[in-house]
């Protein structure tokens, strides 16, 4: 198979990962300053949300890596 057996683990671990912690810092650190048009602070329902959804799809892609 192209680029290994595992890559859909692979890539589940890593973009939901990234879901996780990016909307996770999203809402603890928001940005010092904002653009036109940008908000202030990350909406937080749908952060948290979005983050626990990537951190669901991270240990899924974990526990298939570990499996496998």
């Amino acid at each position: 198979m192209f680029l290994g057996e595992n890559l859909l683990a692979w890539l589940m671990l890593a973009l939901g990962g990234a879901l996780a912690v990016g909307n996770t810092m999203a809402i603890l650190r928001p940005p010092v300053d904002t653009r036109d048009g940008d908000l202030p602070v990350a909406p937080v329902g749908r952060s948290v949300v979005m983050a626990l959804i990537g951190g669901f799809v991270a240990i899924w892609g974990l526990a298939s890596l570990i499996r496998a």
